[in-house]
């Protein structure tokens, strides 16, 4: 019922690092700042480190159930729950993708407005973008690996410009190390949630992996990757600003490009977020490949179709978004449905299968 790609459409199992540290590493990164020190002050660098050993704990969790299923999320589904409840769940997830592409979409669509062309309609913006993401979607999961990997390759390079602002660094600001309680670093981890979003899409590409079991240290390795990219980040901003600046910071990364004096580049904040483009790119293809992958197998339409019906979808709801009280909204909604599918979900998922085949072996 749910057949298994041919060998010639898998990628090697290295790549699950790529592809999931891809999806976790967005345009959250170029403000998170000021929403956890919001929660817990300085000290929301601990939240940073829990919520991603929470996340390693959850991806443990996945492999576990994909390792017994064998298959992607819609087939497992119908096996535990059946054709019509499983279906169901395997639609919301679906769903569940597309806001990924979503949230990413129409936030870096608002960092180009503000910073680069205040004067040029969104719809523009969104129009090309969904057009590249579209011709890279419809070439299959290895051209979308492939986007994957060069996203992360290209935006490696503005790791450097981190140590500009450290020649202003007061690292007095990070004293003392533990003045949060644990209420506000738990709120803290929670308001992480977002920008570790992501890995879950393993759950659809997971039978386009060469022998799938041996990505998971893989797997593993993206996690890690991120929370030392977001721990970096929180570093060097923290060691920056005072609170009172940070939390009227909206983007505090991208403001700290402005401070990178080059002999050959007056504004630089409009190369990084020039070469951003191409970390936000996977984020929106996957979401988009997975989100019609989940369709095909559900309904009986080809791939390219629902990507067709997802792309316009995509496009009018990143239109009727128009400001920033919208955006943040639709963000805050995304962040909370992912944390109850992550931390609820999927857990219950486990059980539920561990019960289910023992009662089908018995």
């Amino acid at each position: 019922m749910f057949p298994l790609p041919k060998e010639d459409k898998k990628v090697s199992p290295y790549f699950v690092f790529y592809l999931i540290h891809a999806m976790q590493i967005g345009v959250g990164i170029l403000g998170f700042e000021r929403i956890i020190v919001q929660s817990a002050g300085y000290s929301s660098w601990i939240a940073i480190l829990t919520s991603g050993a929470s996340i390693i704990g959850l991806v443990w969790v996945s492999y576990r159930i994909l390792n017994k299923g064998n298959n992607d999320i819609v087939a497992i589904h119908a096996e535990i729950m059946g054709k019509w409840i499983g279906g169901f769940f395997s639609f919301l997830f679906s769903l569940y993708f597309f806001s990924f592409a979503l949230v990413v979409l129409r936030s870096y669509v608002e960092v180009l407005q503000v910073w680069v062309f205040p004067e040029v309609s969104e719809w523009i913006f969104v129009l090309i973008i969904i057009f590249l993401a579209y011709s890279y979607v419809t070439g299959g999961f290895r051209v979308v690996t492939g986007v994957s990997y060069l996203g992360i390759l290209y935006g490696l390079p503005l790791l450097l410009v981190k140590f500009y602002p450290l020649q202003y660094a007061d690292y007095g600001n990070l004293l003392p190390i533990l003045n949060a309680s644990p209420a506000e670093l738990f709120k803290a981890s929670k308001e992480m949630t977002l920008n570790f979003l992501g890995f879950e899409t393993i759950f659809m590409f997971y039978p386009f992996i060469k022998d799938g079991p041996k990505s998971e240290k893989w797997a593993y390795f993206g996690v890690l990757f991120s929370i030392f990219i977001y721990l970096l980040t929180a570093f060097v901003t923290f060691v920056y600003y005072n609170q009172e600046q940070l939390k009227g910071t909206i983007w505090a990364t991208l403001t700290l490009w402005k401070i990178v004096d080059l002999i050959i580049v007056e504004r630089f904040e409009y190369i990084g977020i020039s070469v951003w483009f191409f970390t936000i790119l996977p984020n929106i293809c996957i979401g988009l490949w997975c989100a019609s992958r989940g369709m095909n197998r559900l309904f009986p339409v080809s791939q390219r179709s629902a990507l067709r019906i997802f792309s316009l979808l995509l496009f009018f709801i990143s239109v009727i978004l128009t400001n920033r009280q919208q955006i943040d909204l639709l963000q805050k909604a995304v962040s909370q449905i992912g944390l109850y599918t992550i931390y609820f979900y999927l857990p219950c998922l486990l059980v539920l299968q561990y019960i289910i085949m023992k009662v089908k072996k018995g």
